[in-house]
């Protein structure tokens, strides 16, 4: 077993030696993005952005029904264990459905283009913003897509491709438009990284099955479509329910403090939440298609689930002291000292992200086994559970208190989603699990204690520490 599970571990940092690169070239087209929407627009350009891409992300993923990540697991179980004309038949499904959801998300975003700015800004003013963002829809589908099925079929090198190719190209076609339209150039930088993406992720699509004749009619397009969309209509649900949630959150903030506090607050979340989140994308992109394949499989699920957790948080505790040590430097190298305000709710956001990987682990397992019922459950009671927690705290503590919300609700959800683990799939996290668990929470508290105190020497010798620990941690998987 040991053997066994050093192989997956060396799986997992294989996946993140593809991804880690595209993952660091990401997160420095957006910092690059983001400081200078802050230096040449202001808070106000960074709460356009976030306004306009919560509403985008809304849409598209209510339209995409969930196929984006459904039917990953529908394709990679055909490549596994079916015939390439199975394989090719199922592409080609996905393909259809996506298309199709694609064209009535676009109409959709034009009809509504008057309702969705009056919801998002209070006025109708605008509503040609929200028409011109119809054509990101329609190219969010495409790229979506190819980028599942590249996915579902293991080819994961050019899925890296795609991603880094089309932001790379998306931040540089945007920045002149940054300099010289300020304000204007939101809606068309937008635009524009969508169509970066799906121009690549069509570039460097599977073509190894589009040579093979695939004769379906429309009842069989829909028949063999419905496994993946069932799970993807529950998945949908619980993903519409997350960017709803947080839509109503920005908006909220926009209607009773204004575009500056949104800004303030999407500078403070994208640091924390979307940055976590794309080490934890990287990682699954690997780990998702892995378990759907050994989900029938109790002991090698719960073998699966434990070494992902270990070496998730034995990577993320050094990098979140790190991240801790150097808050305000990184907050004003990213954005500017007018962001400064955010560091408490940065600060006090990181111990969610302790809980957030434990819960992620082992939420994945739901997905992967098909329980769409069951993810719907977990998901909506921790969206409203979130939402609010962060009403009530901003309201009690302002900006600050929301880092103590986001740490609440991921404990939260930690314990929700492992209730489903143990009692619904009989599985438990292994002991060094738990052990690795206390270990990232023990290294993000007591750094933030001694920053608290103002003992910086304290923080770097944590910091140092735990950095030697993870170090140690990686090399014993390759001896």
């Amino acid at each position: 077993m040991a053997a066994k599970g050093g192989n997956i571990s060396r799986q997992i940092i294989k996946a993140m030696s593809v991804f880690g690169g595209v993952q660091a070239m990401t997160i420095l087209c957006s910092v690059i993005r983001t400081k200078l929407v802050a230096v040449w627009i202001g808070p106000v350009g960074i709460g356009l952005f976030g306004l306009y891409n919560s509403a985008i992300d809304m849409i598209t993923n209510i339209s995409n029904l969930g196929i984006r990540s459904s039917s990953v697991r529908d394709i990679s179980i055909k490549t596994e264990h079916g015939t390439i004309a199975q394989v090719a038949t199922i592409i080609a499904v996905v393909r259809r459905w996506t298309w199709v959801l694609g064209c009535i998300a676009a109409l959709f975003t034009l009809s509504a283009s008057s309702l969705l700015s009056q919801w998002t800004f209070g006025d109708t003013d605008h509503s040609w913003g929200f028409i011109a963002l119809s054509a990101a829809i329609m190219l969010n589908a495409i790229s979506n897509c190819e980028q599942s099925i590249l996915q579902g079929t293991h080819r994961l090198r050019k899925l890296a491709q795609v991603s880094l190719w089309g932001t790379v190209t998306g931040l540089a076609t945007s920045i002149p438009l940054f300099y010289f339209l300020r304000e204007d150039s939101i809606i068309p930088s937008i635009i524009l990284y969508s169509a970066a993406l799906a121009f690549f992720a069509w570039i460097f699509r599977n073509k190894e099955y589009a040579s093979m004749p695939v004769s379906l009619s429309f009842g069989e397009t829909v028949a063999q479509g419905t496994g993946f969309v069932k799970l993807g209509f529950f998945m949908t649900l619980g993903s519409f329910l997350s960017l709803l949630s947080f839509y109503i959150f920005v908006a909220y903030l926009n209607h009773t403090s204004g575009a500056e506090t949104v800004g303030h607050y999407q500078a403070g979340y994208t640091l924390v939440h979307r940055y976590a989140g794309l080490i934890f994308t990287s990682i699954a992109t690997e780990y998702y298609p892995r378990l759907a394949r050994v989900c029938q499989s109790k002991i090698r699920t719960g073998l699966f689930v434990s070494q992902e957790n270990n070496i998730i948080l034995s990577i993320l505790a050094p990098l979140i002291s790190v991240f801790l040590l150097f808050r305000q430097v990184i907050v004003n190298l990213l954005y500017s000292a007018d962001f400064n305000t955010v560091i408490p709710f940065i600060s006090y956001s990181c111990i969610g992200i302790v809980f957030q990987a434990i819960s992620w682990c082992m939420a994945y397992v739901i997905v992967a086994k098909g329980e769409g019922k069951i993810f719907i459950i977990t998901e909506s009671i921790s969206t409203v559970i979130g939402l609010m927690l962060h009403i009530a705290f901003y309201n009690l503590g302002g900006l600050d208190a929301l880092g103590i919300a986001y740490t609440a609700w991921y404990i939260i959800y930690t314990i929700i989603v492992g209730i489903v683990y143990y009692i619904t799939f009989g599985l438990s996290l292994h002991r060094s699990s738990l052990l690795t668990a206390a270990y990232a929470f023990a290294v993000t508290v007591a750094t933030i204690a001694a920053l608290h105190y103002g003992l910086w020497y304290v923080a770097a010798t944590i910091s140092a520490i735990s950095i030697i620990v993870g170090i140690r941690a990686m090399r014993k998987i390759f001896m």
